[in-house]
């Protein structure tokens, strides 16, 4: 899955929570979970399907766990962490006219735009995230 389609999962986690939240202050209960949520699905297709030989060593299994599993949790978590820095810079810059919906949709829109595309290690982004 690409960085742009793994951010978009994470903009739609973030806004369906934000939905729950108001669902649940507004006194409207949760209805029963029949289907699996955002962050099951988001989960079960980032991370890959590995297996591990019977007579591996804990060591050996500790790093076929670790090298399968590193690229996934990088992409998720370096994209919460985009969100949550997107988010952040709103609050802390005081701008009280302006919603976290409003942040998430603006953060989608410039996703849509390409500006995740390219890889972090690249340095910040021209007009992109890392000004957000």
């Amino acid at each position: 899955m690409e960085r742009a389609e793994v951010m978009k999962r994470v903009i739609g986690i973030l806004t369906e929570s934000q939905e729950i939240r108001r669902s649940h202050e507004a006194g409207a209960e949760a209805g029963p979970a029949s289907e699996p949520g955002v962050v099951t699905l988001l989960l079960s297709e980032m991370i890959p399907h590995f297996s591990v030989p019977a007579d591996a060593t804990p060591l050996q299994v500790g790093r076929i766990v670790g090298e399968t599993l590193a690229p996934a949790m990088h992409t998720i978590v370096g994209s919460f962490a985009a969100a949550f820095n997107a988010l952040a810079a709103v609050h802390d810059s005081g701008q009280t006219d302006v919603s976290s919906m409003d942040v998430l949709r603006e953060l989608a829109l410039r996703v849509e735009a390409g500006a995740y595309d390219r890889d972090p290690d690249d340095g910040p982004d021209e007009g992109g995230l890392d000004d957000a």
